[in-house]
């Protein structure tokens, strides 16, 4: 649903994030909270994922990625909010 009160933003997870089913655990973490978006893996190790909601969501899952699953180890969290927003439809897993 996209209105005014709609942020966009932008997630780069550096650390052990990789094979231990962040992509996963994020996309639940997001359905959980209504948003909506994309989240993958990138040749560098990290995980990228952008995500559309209301600020409060957008604001837990930044908390939660953080952390992320139980076998991650999150060693650093780069957020950047987005001007523009994109519409997403749902949220999913890419490769």
């Amino acid at each position: 649903m996209k209105n005014s009160s709609t942020k966009h933003i932008a997630i780069r997870v550096h650390g052990k994030v990789q094979g231990v089913f962040f992509r996963a655990s994020t996309q639940e973490k997001a359905e959980e909270l209504g948003l909506t978006g994309f989240v993958q893996n990138e040749p560098d190790g990290t995980v990228y994922l952008e995500a559309e909601g209301t600020a409060e969501a957008l604001n837990k899952l930044e908390q939660w990625v953080h952390q992320g699953p139980r076998r991650a180890r999150v060693e650093k969290v780069a957020v950047e909010e987005r001007r523009e927003l994109a519409g997403f439809s749902k949220f999913e897993q890419r490769r």
